[in-house]
């Protein structure tokens, strides 16, 4: 049978059609096919360095954050206190946060290093978070705010230190636990083997909420370079500077175990229990990194 001349003009257009299609599929095949890759931006990189110090008697980790190279290291303590001074713990958050994102704020000569949270089991008690949390998540029920205070074993860690330690001194001429010896408990230990490693020229311990800066003694009374860093610091926040605690009896605080091997420490006391005092305290700061850092 003999196809129509129109019908072979079809047959051929759809044979060529079908030969370009091959050909562009072995044309595809044969070559290398080049695959994007993705880009890979630049690792950041950051002076501070982060460590587990220890753990809580709760078994919690304590950490320390550290920010700068300089030979004058510069400590800060949050939330000895646990969650019943939970915006201390904010504070020093706050403070962490700065300094990661004003890393030039810290002079060459100095390092600071930050241990936001002292007391993790009391924090939990209150907040429910381990590490970063919210004033949202802090209980405002008065009996947990004081139930957070204390560490798992349920000791005051500000009466767990050597200077003056008894086995039971007070808090607001209430008495408490000031743990079986001092230092008894893990999260004093902390703070005493980092300070005795490192030998700081300044800590600063922050609490709420007696709105004031308290210099620190023990038995040779206050060092006069606890009295720059207390004024450097209350002069520049606009707190009171006061030498002497004088409102009710402490033993084994930790200021005066430092005052006693000679190392200038304050207590920062923010003004309410719920705020941080963020302009405050940023000026008392940058004022301790100009007094150091000359």
């Amino acid at each position: 049978m003999q196809v129509p001349l129109t019908g072979r003009k079809l047959i051929l257009a759809g044979g060529v059609a079908l030969a370009l299609v091959l050909v562009g599929i072995f044309f595809l095949l044969t070559q290398r096919k080049e695959i994007p890759q993705p880009v890979q931006e630049a690792p950041t990189t950051s002076s501070a360095q982060t460590s587990v110090l220890g753990r809580s008697a709760g078994g919690h980790a304590i950490e320390v954050t550290t920010y700068g190279t300089g030979p004058r290291r510069i400590l800060f303590v949050g939330g000895i206190h646990g969650g019943y001074e939970w915006n201390s713990v904010l504070l020093a958050y706050q403070v962490m946060d700065y300094l990661a994102e004003h890393p030039d704020s810290v002079p060459s000569s100095v390092s600071v290093s930050i241990i936001p949270n002292a007391n993790p089991d009391g924090l939990i008690a209150v907040t429910g978070k381990e590490g970063r949390f919210t004033a949202a998540d802090a209980s405002t029920d008065a009996t947990v705010l004081a139930a957070g205070r204390f560490n798992a074993n349920n000791v005051d860690l500000n009466r767990n230190f050597s200077c003056h330690w008894q086995p039971e001194s007070t808090w607001r001429n209430t008495p408490v636990s000031a743990g079986t010896a001092p230092f008894s408990e893990p999260e004093a230990k902390v703070v005493r083997d980092f300070v005795l490693a490192t030998d700081p020229v300044a800590v600063i311990f922050w609490h709420s909420q007696g709105n004031a800066v308290y210099a620190s003694e023990c038995d040779e009374g206050v060092l006069l370079g606890t009295l720059a860093l207390m004024n450097a610091y209350a002069t520049a926040a606009k707190y009171q500077a006061i030498e002497s605690f004088t409102a009710y009896p402490i033993t084994g605080d930790a200021e005066g175990w430092l005052a006693s091997i000679g190392i200038p420490a304050i207590t920062v006391e923010l003004s309410s229990h719920t705020t941080t005092e963020w302009e405050k305290n940023l000026a008392g700061v940058t004022a301790l990194f100009k007094l150091y850092g000359e």
